[in-house]
């Protein structure tokens, strides 16, 4: 059968031209993974301060120059101030032995406190820490921070919850991801600079997300830190975050850990 040459050329610049779409398809695709993919931070220690290696650490605050830090375990957990340089506990109160502690924060002079599994919260004075009120919410307590707006708090699934801080009522939710997948196991939270810094249970990474979105902004690798321990000294996972705003301090920890530390946040060079 004979096909005229320029027929030949026309069907060929077909094809080349269908090559040619898939081909930058392709690597448009690629692009768009390459700006949600992840942006990797690293960590410098600037100081390192003392901490109670009983403190089975859930929530961490900074504020009026000290820190706040709620404790968890049934029968040992607790609301404390403590003197950062010290690492003195300046003022306690312990919960009742059916509630385990979770995260804390700090609005309009009140400390919020998480429960576990209870869905219950409570309300202290943020100066005496008497117990001034109480509330439930709707899933498990893990992390919890404030933008100054709404309380934000984490169950442990990708989902944050955003409360109304005056009757703790749900205002709306939004959905933690990575590339379009689900990121879960968000547990301590800290409002940084209109970012939600959230440890990861059981890592060493502590992920910046867009608040408004729920997209991860970035993963923050603390391998590592606990190499600043004797092997011999037995912790827990990290878990702690706390923000001093007027110095520009960021405050990790974690669970039965004796040390606390200021780290800067740097980006990774690969």
């Amino acid at each position: 059968m004979w096909i005229d040459k320029k027929w030949l050329l026309a069907i060929f610049a077909i094809i080349c031209l269908v090559f040619t779409y898939n081909f930058v398809s392709n690597l448009e695709i690629k692009d768009n993974d390459v700006l949600e993919s992840k942006i990797n931070y690293t960590y410098n220690i600037k100081s390192t301060y003392p901490h109670d290696s009983s403190a089975f650490t859930q929530g961490l605050v900074y504020a009026n120059g000290k820190l706040y830090e709620g404790t968890g375990l049934y029968g040992m957990s607790s609301i404390r101030i403590v003197e950062l340089e010290s690492g003195k506990i300046l003022q306690m109160v312990n919960m009742s032995s059916d509630f385990f502690g979770e995260g804390i924060t700090i609005q309009d002079n009140r400390i919020i406190q998480l429960t576990w599994k209870s869905k219950r919260g409570f309300i202290y004075n943020v100066t005496s820490l008497d117990k001034i009120g109480s509330f439930n919410i709707t899933s498990e307590g893990w992390g919890l921070s404030t933008n100054g707006t709404h309380l934000i708090y984490s169950d442990g699934t990708s989902t944050l919850r955003f409360l109304e801080p005056v009757n703790f009522t749900e205002v709306y939710t939004i959905q933690v991801t990575h590339n379009k997948k689900p990121v879960t196991k968000i547990n301590e939270l800290e409002y940084i600079k209109g970012e939600l810094y959230a440890n990861i249970w059981q890592t060493n990474n502590i992920v910046r997300i867009n608040p408004a979105t729920g997209t991860v902004n970035g993963w923050i690798d603390l391998e590592g830190i606990e190499d600043q321990f004797e092997k011999s000294v037995d912790i827990d996972v990290l878990n702690g975050i706390a923000y001093d705003d007027d110095n520009n301090r960021i405050f990790v920890t974690g669970k039965l850990w004796p040390k606390l530390f200021e780290v800067e946040i740097i980006q990774a060079t690969n």
